[in-house]
């Protein structure tokens, strides 16, 4: 029985937790735009670094992700089941201090306005360019495996809602 829901959820997540709408982050760019001026907020209750430092990891992501898709040989890839995965996707979450980000995608010395400013123009450019790679464009995230296209854009639809969700509590 367990089995059996589990197949179903991977079904689940593998065939309709896709992002097919191209403006799909339409409004949490434009948040992390708005958040541009609080970079230097800090709340460590919340979290020990910055609101600059949340808003350029969250850039950094999306545009490495797109990246890998764009570099991926789409015949190559291979389905897989994650039970993490399943989960996350499925519910829209990631924990708080759950995971440790690959270094490339890890801010570091000073963000500025500018350097936000460049790598969101270059998330929104990409972000158009990714929805013309196949779908079976794809990645290695290090804890959900390999993951196609769609996956790769609803993993980082629910990444950008869980740092946003933290700039917003350090923001309160």
């Amino acid at each position: 029985m367990l089995m059996a829901l589990f197949v179903i959820a991977y079904v689940y997540t593998h065939y309709n937790m896709k992002v097919t709408d191209p403006n799909f982050l339409t409004a949490p760019l434009s948040e992390i735009e708005e958040k541009f001026d609080y970079g230097h907020e800090i709340d460590p209750k919340v979290s020990k670094v910055t609101v600059a430092w949340h808003l350029d990891h969250m850039l950094k992501t999306i545009n490495e992700i797109c990246k890998a898709l764009e570099a991926s040989n789409p015949d190559a890839f291979k389905a897989s089941i994650n039970f993490s995965r399943i989960i996350s996707l499925t519910l829209n979450y990631i924990p708080r201090g759950a995971a440790q980000s690959p270094s490339i995608v890890l801010p570091s010395g000073n963000i500025t306005q500018s350097d936000l400013q460049r790598q969101l123009e270059e998330a929104k450019n990409r972000l158009i360019l990714v929805f013309e790679l196949p779908d079976n464009a794809h990645f290695n995230h290090p804890y959900f495996g390999i993951i196609n296209r769609g996956q790769a854009l609803r993993f980082i639809e629910v990444h950008t809602h869980h740092h946003l969700k933290i700039v917003r509590d350090i923001l309160k």
